[in-house]
């Protein structure tokens, strides 16, 4: 028999699995905070692997595929020791906010302080007691608001392990992303964490297509670390298409912009993408794609300003794979019997 999984001074049980809440901190008016986690103790050795989400406290895509992850029934077969993490912040999830009451980035304050700021000491926590017994993690996010994201995944795809967790997933696009200083890959990396970023939908808005792809994801990121038995159809997922540049295309002038491209379409070097004009009409601009890609993030907002971000492209080298693969994923997603009738089993 396994030992038992230690966390936070709770003991779970080869074959258990709890919810244990993690005290924080309490709010001005002294209610209690806690970083809410669920620990899937298999009854079989195996790694550890954290899923969480929210750590932006409006993206809240990721609170959502841990939901349906944790109602899953294959995981009374898991090797090894899963923790979901739902709503690692907490503070800006209740506000639907993107940050903390301090109103600081929690992804730009890793690995944190016992001592410093709330964020800091959020950062802290998590890190001491999420990310330190893990091998594995896959970070939950979603576009900011007003902005929507194609699924993607965003990791160090120079790191072989790293590259075949992202194949694994099977997002359409797997995006080579650096590191950022603060950022939770950055310092799961430091401490030997090998860290998946998944970036889809919008902020403060549930998207389908975006949770299945996410739960599918997780699913075949945990087949394989071999913490779960393959699947009949797991052989068959579609190899993701690899990017290892983008950029933003911004207003060139503020008024209202008529998008031509949608999430997952490809664009051509000197295509008109968009076009923006004041509310008579009067005055007109294109807005030009500089190089040649595929649409992974764009505004919801047509009432633009110079210098805000439209569009994100994503560089490739095959554009009419790339098309075909996200059209392919969301065929597939759409037609998998684990969500029919958005009824889990």
């Amino acid at each position: 028999m396994r030992e038992d999984f230690q966390l936070n001074g709770d003991a779970v049980e080869a074959g258990e699995r709890r919810t244990i809440d993690i005290p924080l901190s309490r709010l001005s008016d002294h209610t209690r905070i806690n970083l809410t986690t669920h620990v899937i103790h298999g009854k079989k050795d195996g790694p550890v692997m954290f899923v969480s989400a929210a750590i932006h406290g409006d993206e809240i895509i990721g609170v959502e595929i841990i939901r349906r992850l944790a109602s899953l029934k294959v995981l009374t077969r898991l090797r090894g020791t899963l923790i979901l993490v739902p709503v690692v912040n907490a503070y800006g999830f209740v506000g639907l906010s993107r940050y903390l009451p301090d109103r600081r980035d929690l992804n730009r304050s890793f690995p944190g302080s016992e001592k410093g700021s709330l964020a800091s000491q959020l950062a802290y926590t998590f890190m001491s007691e999420i990310v330190a017994p893990a091998q594995y993690g896959i970070d939950l996010h979603s576009g900011a608001v007003h902005r929507a994201n194609l699924p993607q995944i965003r990791a160090d795809l120079d790191d072989p392990e790293v590259n075949a967790m992202a194949r694994a997933f099977g997002a359409s696009i797997m995006l080579n992303a650096n590191l950022r200083d603060g950022s939770l890959r950055s310092a799961a990396d430091d401490v030997g964490c090998k860290i998946l970023l998944y970036e889809a939908g919008e902020a403060l808005r549930f998207d389908e297509v975006a949770v299945r792809v996410g739960v599918n994801g997780v699913l075949g990121v945990l087949r394989h670390a071999g913490m779960l038995p393959s699947s009949k159809t797991s052989g068959g997922k579609l190899e993701p298409v690899r990017s290892d540049s983008s950029h933003w295309l911004r207003a060139p002038i503020g008024g209202l912009m008529r998008a031509k491209k949608k999430l997952g379409d490809r664009v051509e070097a000197g295509e008109e993408i968009a076009l923006i004009s004041d509310p008579l009409g009067f005055a007109e601009e294109a807005v030009m794609a500089r190089a040649s890609g595929v649409v992974i993030g764009r505004t919801n907002l047509p009432v633009v300003n110079r210098g805000d971000g439209l569009f994100h492209i994503a560089k490739v080298r095959n554009l009419t794979k790339a098309e075909e693969t996200v059209e392919l994923v969301e065929a597939d997603v759409d037609s998998d019997p684990l969500f029919d009738d958005d009824i889990i089993v």
